[in-house]
């Protein structure tokens, strides 16, 4: 068939699929948080041979909402995972990066790449951020927001973080197993954009966004899987005029 997994240079490597499924997996997140811990250190390899192009591409989108200068500007990584976000958004000259993630062999990760000012353990969704109210230019969630993941409840809890005219930047995958988690997170978003909590900057969806781990997976026999970046901005908090 049409899926490259037939030839034979293409099919990705077994323990890859593996890794993937078991933090996907319908496991109790305990132990899908000690996979992570596992995967930490063959993770970044991993992703390179899934060509996952997530965190590049959600932080070029951010980078071009982002008004300038970035360098001041406060963002925080969720589910920062071994630090590849905050690669790309150094590069793109934000400097003042803390990130949190339910794993600890992924936050070793992170802190090793001096890239993070402060990190925490934190697991979304099971509790808040260990951050005060409008703290933030900037919150991150990318690879994340998936089936077995970080829930789509936890949302409203980056905006909480966020301060009033900051930028969120959401991404999600559009595989068939995650098409049901892809409904009700963008339920999420389109409630809180009708109660005027945040305004839609950015809805862009990407074919190539990593190669899927299986035929089923796989969009029209392409070996890949489309994902979907979203951005929106907290809408500000009116003030009052100075008299």
């Amino acid at each position: 068939g049409a899926w490259p997994g037939g030839v034979a240079g293409m099919r990705l490597p077994e323990g890859v699929r593996q890794r993937v499924a078991a933090v996907h997996g319908g496991s109790a997140l305990p132990e899908r948080l000690r996979h992570y811990d596992g995967w930490a250190a063959c993770y970044e390899q991993d992703v390179a041979t899934l060509e996952y192009r997530a965190p590049h591409l959600a932080a070029a989108s951010l980078a071009v909402a982002f008004p300038a200068p970035v360098a001041g500007a406060r963002l925080l990584d969720v589910a920062c995972g071994t630090g590849l976000v905050a690669r790309e958004l150094h590069r793109h000259g934000f400097r003042c990066l803390h990130g949190v993630d339910g794993s600890a062999g992924m936050l070793e990760r992170a802190r090793s790449t001096g890239l993070y000012r402060e990190l925490w353990r934190c697991v979304l969704g099971q509790e808040p951020l260990p951050v005060p109210a409008e703290h933030y230019d900037a919150v991150t969630v990318v690879g994340a927001l998936g089936e077995g993941q970080v829930p789509s409840t936890a949302v409203p809890e980056l905006l909480r973080v966020t301060k009033p005219g900051g930028f969120l930047c959401l991404t999600t995958r559009n595989n068939p197993s995650n098409l049901r988690y892809k409904a009700e997170l963008e339920a999420v978003l389109a409630r809180l954009e009708r109660q005027g909590a945040w305004q839609k900057v950015l809805a862009q969806e990407v074919d190539n966004w990593e190669r899927a781990t299986s035929e089923e997976e796989s969009t029209q026999g392409t070996g890949y899987i489309s994902g979907v970046v979203y951005i929106y901005q907290k809408c500000p908090v009116p003030t009052l005029e100075e008299g």
